[in-house]
């Protein structure tokens, strides 16, 4: 038996002054994502009426944020996930209830008045758009699922999809690419683990979770394996292991 090396590691909250308070955060995201973080903002997701909104704070402003903060506002629904481009700092998707994917580009220094106008608006999906998730090292490569089963690729240069994943049966509940992103993998309602290869929408691996309900997934760095979480049949919380080649049950 060996004791934790960790054993006398703790975390210590933050100081109020440090902290970002006050804030309505959303009750509508359900399990995706209503805060998104890069080198120089956080977003959040709040609570709204007359359609959905989220705010954009820099991360040196902490303290009380006053109910009058500026907020980005231009979604007719609820707000249901947003994104960081990983290669444009001041670039975020949103995805919302009514349908559309939006792009917006905040202003250096973050915003002094309410955000309405996109710099994109997106319009694909017959439902409401439940996820969006940039292409790792691809720039302005955007994915976005919706509760029409399916997955647009888009191509942000022109505002168009350029592709379709159509191999789902129900609502996806999350997406995740590897490394350098020629494999997307999917949890769905639908009690599935995928593994699609995004260029030509081909699945390569299905495996069907029946001890083993899957909610969320992510790639292992460059190790060939994948990570769920979800619930057992008997609403237990488990955390599986698999092979992202050929493994129809977890290791």
């Amino acid at each position: 038996y060996r004791s934790s090396k960790f054993r006398n590691v703790y975390g210590k909250a933050a100081s109020r002054e440090h902290c970002f308070d006050g804030i309505p955060i959303t009750r509508n995201v359900h399990d995706n994502h209503f805060c998104a973080v890069n080198a120089r903002y956080l977003a959040i997701v709040t609570e709204s009426a007359g359609g959905g909104a989220f705010l954009v704070i820099p991360l040196e402003q902490t303290g009380r944020i006053e109910p009058n903060y500026p907020k980005v506002c231009g979604h007719q629904g609820n707000v249901l996930d947003i994104k960081w481009n990983p290669f444009i700092e001041n670039i975020i998707a949103s995805c919302s209830e009514d349908t559309s994917v939006r792009i917006w580009e905040i202003p250096e220094g973050g915003l002094r008045r309410n955000m309405t106008e996109a710099a994109l608006e997106l319009y694909g999906h017959s439902r409401r758009v439940g996820l969006v998730e940039w292409h790792p090292t691809t720039n302005n490569i955007l994915f976005s699922a919706g509760y029409d089963y399916k997955v647009l690729i888009w191509n942000l240069d022109v505002g168009e999809p350029v592709k379709m994943i159509d191999c789902h049966t129900d609502v996806i509940l999350c997406v995740s690419f590897n490394a350098d992103g020629s494999l997307l993998a999917t949890t769905c309602k639908d009690k599935k683990l995928r593994v699609v290869e995004p260029r030509s929408g081909r699945v390569l691996q299905e495996a069907s979770c029946k001890n083993h309900r899957v909610n969320r997934v992510v790639f292992l760095g460059s190790t060939k394996r994948l990570l769920t979480t979800g619930v057992s049949r008997w609403n237990t919380r488990q955390i599986a292991l698999w092979d992202q080649v050929g493994a129809r049950i977890p290791l």
